[in-house]
């Protein structure tokens, strides 16, 4: 793919992501049978005969184009700036603290929040109050297993020069998994986002409610005292 396939349009602004676009292709193949309607054709083909994916790129440092999200997902935050949420989730995610994560804002605030599910295997090896007497669904209560996730993500922001609004700002730890049988995945096991924020939207919002929530960030040597 090349460049010149690709017309791009900057989501956010252009100081700060001008090599974020808003995927369109255009070829020498032409449409033999139209499959949906005439409406959903034209929104999915433009007058100038380009197509419209329905993707978020960004271009690479060796000129590749990387999908990054799906423009539907794509959330504004109250000074004007756009979030791609699961840009920030696959960078988020690699916190061995955490399963699932689902990053979300509305658009009154200057900040995202996350819904986070731990890894119960890996909490149980490494948080030290727990233990086989207390139960998952007690371990996600205890604030300082909070505190741990929650600086771990600032560290991972930190690491992906996240902006400071890409950067999360409270996290609610749920213990149930997202899954098929709750509606929150689909059979792909892609995250069914308008469900999740449905679900959990009393929760997002309460984040936002309670300020300073979450304690400073501790260093290494507080966390090992846990």
């Amino acid at each position: 793919m090349t460049r010149q396939l690709c017309s791009s349009r900057a989501i956010r602004s252009p100081s700060t992501y001008s090599r974020t676009c808003d995927c369109k292709f255009t070829s020498n193949v032409r449409q033999v049978k139209r499959v949906f309607s005439r409406k959903k054709t034209r929104q999915t083909i433009d007058e100038g005969g380009w197509l419209h994916t329905g993707d978020v790129g960004e271009w690479t440092s060796n000129g590749s184009l990387r999908i990054i999200d799906r423009t539907k997902h794509i959330f504004k935050l109250s000074q004007g700036e756009y979030i791609a949420p699961e840009r920030l989730e696959d960078g988020y995610i690699r916190s061995r603290w955490i399963e699932q994560l689902f990053v979300d804002g509305i658009s009154t605030e200057a900040t995202v929040v996350a819904i986070v599910v731990p890894d119960e295997e890996y909490v149980r090896s490494n948080f030290s109050k727990a233990n086989a007497n207390i139960s998952f669904e007690e371990l996600c209560k205890d604030e300082k297993l909070k505190e741990i996730i929650f600086t771990d993500l600032k560290r991972l922001a930190k690491d992906y020069k996240y902006k400071h609004y890409e950067t999360i700002s409270n996290i609610y730890v749920h213990p149930e998994p997202f899954s098929q049988e709750n509606g929150l995945i689909t059979s792909t096991l892609k995250t069914r986002r308008t469900a999740v924020r449905q679900y959990f939207q009393d929760i997002i919002h309460s984040l936002y409610e309670i300020p300073d929530q979450i304690k400073k960030p501790m260093n290494v040597e507080q966390q090992s005292k846990l």
